[in-house]
C-alpha cells in the first residue's frame, strides 16, 4: 500500500497516544516510579507489545524505522543552538576532571567495544558484521538517538539488523542504568560513600510522578518575537526544522559527489547549526532565540525518536544475535562499572560517589538516568555534578559528532583497526593530558568525600 500523508499522520498520532499513556502510567503506577522509567520508554514498549512486531493491534506503517533516522537530524543540529560563550581559561581546572574523565569514557566505549568484538566476539560468529561492536557505545552512551543515527547508517550499506541491535543495546542500556544504579547507590549508602545521601521516599514528589506542581514549575520565557508578527514556537521550530533540513541537503550532495563516503544527514545537520549559530551571533540576532524553547524542540523529537525506536525493533533479529549482543552489552557494563568504582576516584578528590553515579547513569544510558541517580545522592546539587558536566560537555559535542560520523564509515570501508587505534591513542592523550594538569593522580587514594565520616 503507498504511503500517504495521513499514514505518516497516524503514526505520530499514535505514538503521541502512547506518549500520554506512559505519562500517566509514570505519574500513578509506583513500581515504574521507583524504576525512573520515563514516558518515551514505556511508550516505546506498549508500541513493541501492540505493533507491527508484537501483537500488530495498533495500524502503524511500514515507515516508523525510518523515522528515527529523521528525528536525529533535529536533535544533533539543535545542539549548536544551545550552546553559550564560554571563557575556557576561568574555568579551565574547575571543569578539567569533568571533561576528562567523561570524554574518556564515551571514547573507550567506542573503541574498545569494537575491538572486543573484533577479537573476541566476530572470530567465533563469522557471519557477524564487522562493524558490530560499535552497537554498544551507539546504545550506551549514545542513547536511542545515536543507535537511529548508527542502524540507519549500517542499513544504508546492507546491515538492515543493525537498527534493531543498536535499539535494543540502548534499551537495555537504560534499564541498566537505573536498576543497577540504583543497587550501587543502596551499597554505596552502607559503606558511607555518599555525602548528602538521601532515600526514594524523600525524593521530590516531582521527581518521582514525573508531573510538577505550580509551585515548583519554571517560568519558561519565550516571547523574543511578538505574536502579532509570527507565534515565537513558530519560529523556533522553523530554526530547527530549517536546520536539520540543511544537513539532509547537503548529505545528499556529498553522496552524489562520493557515493562510497556518505555523511550522514545528523552530522551534516550539527554542521549547519554551527553556521547559523555563528550568523545569529555576529547579526545580533541571536537574542531573539530563545535556548530553552530549542532544547524542547529537541527534547520532544528524542521522546518520539525513544518511542518509534523501541516500537520498531525487530525481536527476532535480536534473538538471531542474543548470545553475541548478550557478551557485548556485559562487556560495556563492565566497563562502565570500571570508570564509576575505580577511575571516578582518582579523578574526583571529592564528591567521586556522586560523579561517578552519575557517569554510570549516562554511560549505560541517558543524561536523564544519571540525573535520576545524581539527585539520590546529592538532591541539593551541592557536589555540582551537573555544572561541571554542563560545561564539560560543550567540547565533548563535537567529538561524540565524529565519532558517531566516522565510527561507522571508517568500518564500512574496512578501517576497524584504523578506528580502534585512533580511539585508543586519544585516550592514552586524554589520560596524559590529565596527569599533566593534576587532575588524575595514580596511585593515590583520593576515595575520600567530605561527609566520608558520617
Amino acid at each position: 500500500m503507498e504511503f500517504s500523508p495521513w499514514d505518516f499522520f497516524i503514526d505520530f498520532g499514535l505514538a503521541a497516544t502512547l506518549l500520554m499513556i506512559g505519562t500517566v502510567l509514570r505519574a500513578k503506577v509506583p513500581l515504574i516510579q521507583k524504576l525512573f522509567l520515563p514516558a518515551s520508554i514505556i511508550a516505546g514498549f506498549l508500541g513493541l507489545l501492540l505493533g507491527p512486531n508484537g501483537l500488530n493491534f495498533l495500524p502503524f506503517s511500514d515507515q516508523i524505522g525510518t523515522y528515527p533516522a529523521i528525528l536525529i537530524a533535529f536533535i544533533f543540529g539543535a545542539i549548536p543552538l544551545t550552546t553559550t560563550v564560554i571563557n575556557w581559561k576561568q574555568i579551565k581546572n574547575r571543569v578539567g576532571s569533568m571533561w576528562a574523565f567523561s570524554q574518556n569514557s564515551m571514547i573507550l566505549m567506542w573503541g574498545a567495544g569494537l575491538l572486543f568484538a573484533v577479537l573476541l566476539i566476530n572470530p567465533f560468529w563469522s557471519e557477524l558484521n564487522s562493524g558490530f561492536g560499535l552497537i554498544l557505545a551507539a546504545g550506551f552512551v549514545g542513547g536511542h538517538g545515536t543507535a537511529a543515527a548508527v542502524g540507519d547508517m549500517f542499513s544504508k550499506h546492507g546491515w538492515e539488523e543493525a537498527t534493531s541491535l543498536a535499539m535494543t543495546s540502548a534499551t537495555v542500556g537504560v534499564l541498566a542504568a537505573i536498576l543497577i544504579g540504583v543497587l550501587f547507590v543502596k551499597i554505596g549508602s552502607s559503606k558511607g560513600y555518599a555525602s548528602y545521601l538521601t532515600s526514594f521516599k524523600d525524593l521530590p514528589n516531582e521527581l518521582r510522578t514525573g508531573l510538577i506542581p505550580p509551585a515548583s514549575r519554571k517560568n519558561v520565557k519565550m516571547d523574543t518575537i511578538s505574536s502579532m508578527s509570527v507565534d515565537p514556537f513558530a519560529v523556533h521550530f522553523a530554526l530547527v526544522i530549517f536546520v536539520a533540513m540543511g544537513g539532509y541537503y547537503l548529505s545528499q550532495w556529498g553522496e552524489m559527489l562520493i557515493p562510497a563516503a556518505t555523511i550522514p544527514a545528523f552530522s551534516l545537520a550539527f554542521i549547519v547549526g554551527l553556521i547559523v549559530q555563528k550568523i545569529l551571533r555576529s547579526t545580533n540576532a541571536d537574542q531573539y532565540i530563545d535556548s530553552h524553547v530549542i532544547s524542547r524542540i529537541s527534547g520532544s523529537a528524542t521522546d518520539f525518536l525513544v518511542t518509534f525506536g523501541i516500537a520498531s525493533i525487530s525481536i527476532s533479529v535480536v534473538l538471531d544475535y542474543i548470545v553475541p549482543l548478550l557478551l557485548l552489552l556485559a562487556f560495556g557494563v563492565f566497563i562502565a562499572f570500571m570508570f564509576f568504582a575505580v577511575i571516578s576516584r582518582q579523578y574526583f578528590p571529592d564528591y567521586w560517589f556522586e560523579r561517578g553515579i552519575f557517569s554510570w547513569g549516562w554511560t549505560t544510558g541517558t543524561v536523564a538516568m544519571g540525573i535520576a541517580l545524581l539527585r539520590i545522592v546529592d538532591p541539593d546539587g551541592k557536589s555540582k555534578t551537573l555544572d561541571d558536566y554542563g560545561l564539560a560537555y560543550i567540547p565533548i559535542a563535537p567529538v561524540e559528532v565524529l565519532l558517531v560520523t566516522f565510527g561507522p564509515l571508517l568500518v564500512i570501508q574496512g578501517q576497524a583497526w584504523t578506528f580502534i587505534g585512533i580511539t585508543l591513542l586519544a585516550s592514552f592523550l586524554i589520560f596524559f593530558i590529565s596527569y599533566k594538569n593534576k587532575w588524575l593522580t595514580f596511585g593515590k587514594d583520593k576515595s575520600k568525600n567530605v561527609n566520608s565520616s558520617n
